[in-house]
C-alpha cells in the first residue's frame, strides 16, 4: 500500500467544549460535527503544555518541553531533534507548512519585526524545507502578512483563514500532482484574540449578535487567581460586557473556521484522496474565560488544557468512534507516524496510540503529564506547576508557595471541590503524585524556577541552547 497523505489542521486556542459535537449547543460548528461524525474522537486529548510555542515544539519533536526547551513563548527553538519534518522528507512526502509558527523567538514584544517573523530557510524550519508560507507571531487577521523564502513580507488580502484555506487547497493540488505523498499542516490563528468586531468577517458575527452569553459557569470568578500569570490573565473578567463580547466573538471566529474546514474537507474529496489522506483537527490549548479567575491559558484547569483531537482516514478510522485513551501533545507525532509507515526517532518521549485510531485495542499511557514552566511569556518566578491527568483526576502542585490540588474531573466537571486532604481520596493522591513523580524523573525534569530556564537553557539571544536531555 502507498503511503497515506497528511492534512493536519490546528487551531489556535480553541476549546473542546466548544463544538457542538461536543456539547456546546451554541456553537456553529457543522463541518467539525460532521468530521467526529467520520472518523474517530480522542475524548481525553490534552495539551501538555498549554501554551503557543510549547504546544508547537512538543508536537514538532514528540518530547515534553523539558526536553525541547520551550519553557516561554518567546524564546528560539534549538534546532538539534530528529523533527517530524525530518522524517516526512527522510520518507518520500512532500510538505507545506502554512501559517502561525512561533519557534522562532527572540525580541519580546516586538513580534511583528522582520527578525522575529521571518524564520528563513535551513535547519530552523526543523525539516520542513518544502512549500513554506509562514510567520511566527500574527493576530491581526485582516491586517495579515506571511514569508517564505525571502524576508520580504507577502500582504494577505483579505481575512488571513480564508486565504490560508485557499493557499492550502492549492499547495495540496500541487502537491498531489507530484506523484509522491504529501503532508500539509495549517496553522489557522483563530479563534485566538484580540477578540474585537475588526477582527472577524461580519457574516460570522451576525448569526451570533442575539446569542446569550450572559450565563457564567459555577467556577468563574470576577477577581483574580493567586497564581495566575499577568501577561495572559490581566484583570480577570471583573467587566460583564467585555466577557460577553469576547465569547461571542470567540464564536465567530470558531464558525469561520469551521467553514474554512468544510472547504478543505470538500478539496479533498474533489481530489479523490479521501480513502488516502489521514486527516487531523485539533488545537494548541484551549482558554479560560473566567473560570478560576484566569484569563489565559498556561494551567491545568480543563478549559485549558483539554482540546478536540478528530482524525480521520476513509473506511480505516471506525466512523463515531470515541476513544476515552490519554492523548498527550508528544503522542501525537509518534502516533501518525507509525500509521504512515514512518521511522519513529528513538528519542521520542510519547507514545504510537495509533491502536485506537484505527478501532483496536492496545497499550495506554495511565495519564499525562502536564507542565507549566513559566509565565506565557515572561520569567517571574511563583506561577510554576506541574499536573498529571488520567481519565477521571488531575492532580496539580505549584512550586512555590508549593500548593497541591486534586480534582475528580468526571464527578466536579468545573473542578471546584480539592480532594487533597479528603481522607478518602488518599490513596488516588498517593498514585498520583508517584505516577508524575516517576515520569519527572525519566524525562529529568528537576521543576525549577523560571529564572532558572533563563539562566541556565537560554543564552543572551534568546536561543535555547540546552534543555534536560540536551546537554
Amino acid at each position: 500500500m502507498s503511503k497515506p497523505n497528511l492534512l493536519f489542521v490546528f487551531a489556535d486556542q480553541l476549546r473542546r467544549d466548544c463544538l457542538r459535537c461536543n456539547g456546546e449547543t451554541r456553537a456553529r460548528t457543522p463541518n467539525l460535527d460532521d468530521l467526529c461524525d467520520e472518523g474517530v474522537s480522542f475524548s481525553n486529548a490534552i495539551s501538555g503544555h498549554p501554551v503557543c510555542a510549547p504546544f508547537r515544539a512538543s508536537l514538532f519533536t514528540g518530547k515534553h518541553s523539558s526536553s525541547t526547551g520551550m519553557v516561554i513563548n518567546t524564546v528560539r527553538m534549538n534546532p538539534n531533534h530528529e523533527c517530524f519534518g525530518h522524517v516526512l522528507a527522510g520518507g518520500g512526502y512532500e510538505t507545506s507548512y502554512i501559517g502561525k509558527w512561533h519557534l522562532w523567538g527572540t525580541r519580546r514584544g516586538d513580534y511583528y519585526h522582520t527578525d522575529y517573523a521571518y524564520t528563513p530557510p535551513g535547519k530552523f524550519r526543523l525539516g520542513f524545507d518544502g512549500r513554506w508560507s509562514a510567520y511566527n507571531f500574527l493576530h491581526n487577521y485582516y491586517l495579515a502578512e506571511y514569508y517564505t523564502d525571502s524576508p520580504n513580507p507577502i500582504k494577505v488580502h483579505g481575512y488571513e483563514p480564508d486565504f490560508q484555506t485557499d493557499l492550502a487547497i492549492e499547495h495540496m493540488a500541487e502537491m498531489n500532482a507530484t506523484g509522491n505523498p504529501f503532508a500539509m499542516f495549517l496553522s489557522f490563528g483563530t479563534p485566538h484574540e484580540p477578540w474585537a468586531r475588526c477582527n472577524v468577517p461580519e457574516d460570522f458575527i451576525k448569526p451570533f449578535e442575539w446569542v446569550e452569553f450572559d450565563d457564567r459557569p459555577p467556577n468563574f470568578m470576577t477577581g483574580i487567581d493567586h497564581y495566575h500569570t499577568p501577561w495572559t490573565d490581566g484583570g480577570g473578567y471583573a467587566d460583564a460586557e467585555a466577557y460577553v463580547q469576547n465569547l461571542r466573538y470567540y464564536h465567530a471566529m470558531t464558525a469561520n473556521l469551521d467553514w474554512n474546514m468544510g472547504r478543505l474537507l470538500k478539496a479533498v474529496d474533489a481530489m479523490g484522496l479521501r480513502e488516502d489522506t489521514i486527516v487531523v483537527f485539533t488545537s494548541d490549548h484551549g482558554s479560560m474565560f473566567g473560570e478560576h479567575g484566569r484569563a489565559g491559558k498556561c494551567t491545568f484547569y480543563e478549559e485549558a488544557v483539554r482540546v478536540p483531537f478528530l482524525m480521520r482516514w476513509g473506511d480505516k478510522t471506525p466512523a463515531g468512534r470515541e476513544t476515552d485513551a490519554c492523548l498527550n501533545t508528544p503522542d501525537i507525532m509518534p502516533t501518525l507516524l507509525s500509521m504512515m509507515d514512518l521511522p519513529i526517532p528513538a528519542a521520542v518521549e510519547g507514545s504510537d496510540l495509533s491502536h485506537f485510531a484505527l478501532g483496536q485495542t492496545g497499550p495506554e499511557p495511565e495519564c499525562s503529564l502536564l507542565q507549566g514552566m513559566a509565565e506565557t511569556d515572561g520569567w517571574a518566578d511563583g506561577s510554576e506547576w506541574r499536573a498529571v491527568r488520567d481519565k477521571q483526576f488531575t492532580y496539580a502542585v505549584y512550586r512555590e508557595p508549593r500548593m497541591e490540588l486534586l480534582f475528580d474531573h468526571v464527578a466536579d466537571r468545573y473542578q471546584l471541590t480539592n480532594l487533597i486532604d479528603d481522607p478518602a481520596s488518599a490513596e488516588t493522591a498517593n498514585r498520583l503524585r508517584k505516577l508524575m513523580a516517576d515520569r519527572m524523573a525519566e524525562l529529568g525534569d528537576t521543576f525549577e524556577a523560571p529564572t532558572w530556564y533563563r539562566e541556565n537553557w537560554i543564552d543572551e539571544n534568546d536561543c535555547i541552547v540546552r534543555t534536560a536531555t540536551l546537554k
